[in-house]
């Protein structure tokens, strides 16, 4: 139990590593910020942590090598390139189609608490490259942990990781909200398109990636 800590601040400066790269859930947070302001990093993050706190589960049954099969990863990249690519459509189409104040997009196109949690699981899971990165990195962190017993588990691997994703998304949602009102349409609007297009960048690299992975 002595190398408890250390293990814990590798674990957590990997999984930060992760979290500061941009991704979809990273788009929504910031997306959603603009529209509702800071409280849509909290809700994003909810989302994202019911779909990680699942993939725990499935590791802590033993099936983390499923989730390294070709098939797994190439379903995913397809199914989540679809998801991906209908919700950056409607990110673009929103800013393209209200040339209106932040303040009446935002009234017309933000997402209520509950569909904003859904989004953040939708948007976690629709992503194969968390699915690899929690079959290889975080399985064999979770190995550590588990040996430690639950409590590290629960409280240092998966608190922890939840909670750097708490912080960077809210700091995201804070800073963009902060702007409501007083940042110009065409900014806004630029932003809002821009998460809409790395959304629907991601989904065709994902679905490309599971064509890959089914490919014989």
């Amino acid at each position: 139990m002595s190398d408890l800590l250390p293990v814990a601040l590798t674990w957590w400066l990997v999984s930060l590593s992760g979290i500061l790269m941009p991704g979809p859930v990273t788009a929504m947070a910031v997306s959603q910020g603009a529209r509702l302001g800071g409280v849509a990093g909290p809700l994003v993050t909810a989302g994202h942590a019911i779909a990680e706190g699942c993939l725990v589960v499935v590791l802590a049954v033993g099936l983390g090598p499923a989730l390294q099969h070709p098939r797994v990863v190439g379903a995913v990249g397809l199914l989540g390139g679809a998801v991906l690519l209908w919700m950056g459509g409607r990110m673009v189409r929103a800013a393209w189609e209200d040339p209106q104040a932040p303040q009446r997009a935002a009234a017309g196109a933000a997402l209520r608490p509950a569909e904003l949690v859904r989004a953040g699981v939708v948007t976690t899971v629709a992503n194969p490259y968390w699915l690899l990165w929690w079959a290889t990195v975080g399985t064999g962190y979770y190995a550590l942990f588990r040996a430690r017993g639950t409590a590290a588990v629960v409280g240092l691997f998966f608190a922890g990781h939840i909670a750097l994703d708490l912080a960077w998304n809210s700091v995201l949602a804070g800073v963009v909200g902060a702007g409501r009102g007083r940042v110009p349409p065409g900014i806004y609007r630029a932003l809002l398109a821009g998460c809409g297009a790395l959304v629907v960048a991601m989904s065709v690299a994902f679905a490309a990636a599971g064509v890959r992975a089914l490919a014989p």
